[in-house]
């Protein structure tokens, strides 16, 4: 399993980032794909996710006004449209992989989560 995640980098705030994250190695409609973020000083969380077998989603309710998560089938890539940035959404991002059902537990953090590594997003004037 390999979750390659991209598209971070410094905002404005206000301003708009898209992350993707592509995967490979899984098998289409037998996992789901989350975004994370973790801030200095501050625990991972969990930002959205998304399952590839039936597109239920789960999204953080602070940031659900804000980001929206979809997925390119063909592309087997996951992205997280973020808009309305501010400070406080700085913070590395990382992309994993779990069970299809995993956002009807709200991506919860198992043991068996794959991660990619993390890009860093940064708001700041």
């Amino acid at each position: 399993v390999q979750l390659q995640a991209s598209g971070g980098g410094l905002a404005q705030p206000g301003g708009s980032l898209r992350l993707s994250c592509g995967a490979s190695g899984l098998t289409l409609g037998h996992y789901s794909i989350g975004w994370f973020r973790q801030a200095p000083g501050r625990e991972r969380e969990v930002v959205s996710c998304i399952s590839t077998s039936d597109d239920s989603t789960f999204t953080l309710y602070s940031v659900k006004d804000r980001f929206t998560i979809s997925r390119d089938k063909a592309e087997n890539t996951v992205y997280l449209q973020m808009y309305r940035l501010n400070p406080d959404d700085t913070a590395i991002y990382y992309c994993a992989a779990d069970l299809p059902a995993w956002p009807r537990s709200g991506c919860r953090i198992r043991t068996e989560t794959h991660w990619g590594q993390g890009t860093l997003v940064t708001v700041s004037s």
